[in-house]
């Protein structure tokens, strides 16, 4: 399969979408431009700050874009490139970008409030609860993988002791975008910087990021990066919006629009053949079965539980004005699926790269190893890519190393404020109640914060790797448990939800089907096959029980009040 025509038959199919489906779910459920948007309404200078549309669209597409969607659709292609590529556009355009959009929508429509204050106005209290202490353990889980794959990507001594130069200069360039990014948002705050100048500020600033990065590296070991990595996330939890998060994202926005462009053009000039199987069969080599696996390995690209909290939480929170939802929403969704069409199409074509001397034998060699990591495989790739247009191959591994992480670390702090929340507003009391001592305390943000970190660091002990089956699970099942949630808020609400009825039935039956899966496989470990290790398989063990009891407990709470509501 020619991969420039696999991605732009894509990117056609993905910009249709958008026009057209979109624009009928902006018509079909009403925005009315002339609305006091939440974020103007509540304007506090943390959490509700009014922002242009272009940076909160970079804020969404910066948190959302995680390493899912390329580790996803790589682990994915164990059943072929096909069955992949036809999920990511489903998906993306009829599941994730419906419900990263609905998320966004229904939080704006009622004063900002996240997904579990929906769930209680709409469905009850006792949803909410459920709701929200599911959402805290799964960002746990989020917290875990993701600050494990960041460490071990930042990791500048290798285990003989060897200097490895594009990890050290990745995470010296991630070191000076937190600081920078804060200095550029204290600029801004004084500075009321819009338009060509705001855009030529930002890339100025990361061209000057990346030149220091890689003129200075900072060596230091995964261990030592796993504590940085905790540090920075508990200040990006707590500090405002605008401070840190905001101007970090649209900075980062430019990178990855960089990272895409760059790769776009190198498969335009290579113009690279996808030679890996379209399909190797419905059970992989591992043992795995296409249903549920394909559903539950692809998430980000397809369709993200993650996502709609991203919307509810924090964004829904920067729109100033009801028209930009569609662009925020639906939009930033489907560049993501774009993302994981050109994964797709870079690694089902590295043979075809190491062939006509793309890649040289340094990157053939590192890209095409037995254990070589989907990060591995792209960052190979599209170094190859990219050195045809003439960037030295040394900065482009330190670049595309820098892009890996970034990926991550983008979503790993909207995760940790996110996780933060979900704690303080699982304690919250009742309107008008007096809260207790013990409950001012843990919801306090520094303390809920703490905890929150605190317990996804033990997850993360067990590493990435392991982390990853169960994240993809309670991934889609939270998605699931979204669209539920949505249909019902359309309903109450006198708007059409009937295509949210297929995706959230199928998500439920797939993430049920997964974490059953898991189950049974962890238990095999302990009682027959052996291997179990408690500090990871029991610690996992118990949140995937947990995760099945919350999902059924409000899938059934939802889904009846769903049923009766008339």
């Amino acid at each position: 399969m020619n991969g420039l025509l696999l991605l732009g038959l894509s990117a056609l199919i993905l910009v249709v979408a958008y026009l057209f489906y979109g624009r009928y779910l902006v018509k079909t459920w009403g925005i009315d431009p002339k609305a006091t948007t939440p974020a103007v309404a509540k304007e506090d200078g943390t959490d509700f700050v009014p922002t242009n549309k272009w940076s909160v669209f970079a804020h969404q597409f910066s948190s959302i874009a995680g390493a899912g969607p390329v580790t996803g659709p790589v682990m994915a292609m164990m059943f072929g490139w096909l069955p992949a590529f036809l999920w990511v556009i489903v998906g993306g355009v009829f599941f994730g970008a419906v419900q990263d959009f609905g998320a966004l929508y229904a939080s704006v429509k009622t004063e900002g409030k996240s997904m579990g204050q929906i769930i209680e106005k709409y469905i009850g209290r006792k949803g909410k609860k459920l709701f929200f202490l599911f959402c805290w353990i799964f960002t746990l889980i989020v917290i875990a993988a993701f600050a494990d794959m960041v460490a071990g990507t930042f990791n500048g001594i290798s285990v003989d002791g060897a200097k490895l130069a594009p990890n050290a200069s990745a995470a010296s360039i991630s070191i000076l975008y937190v600081f920078v990014a804060m200095a550029f948002g204290l600029f801004l705050k004084k500075v009321k910087l819009e338009g060509l100048p705001k855009v030529i500020l930002g890339i100025a600033l990361i061209i000057a990021m990346l030149a220091l990065g890689i003129m200075f590296p900072v060596y230091a070991t995964k261990t030592t990066w796993i504590y940085v990595v905790f540090v920075y996330i508990f200040f990006a939890s707590v500090t405002p919006m605008w401070l840190l998060k905001t101007p970090r994202d649209y900075l980062t926005t430019f990178l990855f629009i960089g990272m895409i462009v760059a790769a776009v053009i190198g498969v335009f000039v290579s113009n690279p053949t996808i030679t890996t199987p379209a399909f190797v069969g419905f059970k992989s080599a591992s043992g795995s079965y296409i249903f549920p696996t394909l559903f539950v390995t692809i998430a980000c690209g397809a369709v993200s539980g993650f996502h709609s909290l991203v919307s509810s939480e924090t964004s829904s929170k920067l729109v100033e004005n009801e028209k930009d939802m569609l662009q925020v929403g639906y939009g930033s969704m489907l560049l993501e699926s774009l993302l994981a069409i050109l994964v797709i199409v870079i690694v089902g074509a590295l043979p075809n790269l190491k062939a006509s001397g793309v890649l040289d034998s340094t990157l053939a060699n590192m890209a095409l190893a037995d254990t070589a990591t989907p990060f591995t495989k792209f960052s190979a790739g599209v170094t190859g890519l990219v050195a045809q247009l003439g960037l030295p191959q040394s900065w482009g591994l330190c670049i595309m190393t820098m892009f890996v992480s970034a990926l991550a670390l983008t979503s790993l702090d909207a995760v940790a404020r996110i996780s933060r929340m979900s704690f303080q507003e699982f304690f919250e009391v009742e309107e008008g109640q007096e809260p207790s001592g013990l409950v001012k305390v843990l919801t306090n943000k520094y303390v809920s914060t703490i905890i929150s970190l605190v317990c996804g660091y033990l997850l993360s002990l067990g590493g990435y790797v392991n982390i990853w089956p169960l994240f993809g699970s309670a991934n889609q099942l939270l998605a699931a448990m979204v669209l539920i949630s949505l249909a019902v808020f359309l309903k109450v609400t006198g708007r059409k939800g009937f295509m949210l009825y297929i995706p959230m039935v199928l998500m439920f039956i797939v993430t049920m089907t997964a974490l059953v899966q898991a189950i049974y496989g962890i238990v095999m470990k302990l009682f027959v096959t052996g291997g179990f290790v408690l500090m990871v398989d029991g610690l996992q063990l118990v949140v995937a029980i947990l995760l099945v009891a919350l999902g059924l407990m409000i899938g059934f709470n939802s889904g009846s009040k769903l049923v009766k509501e008339k």
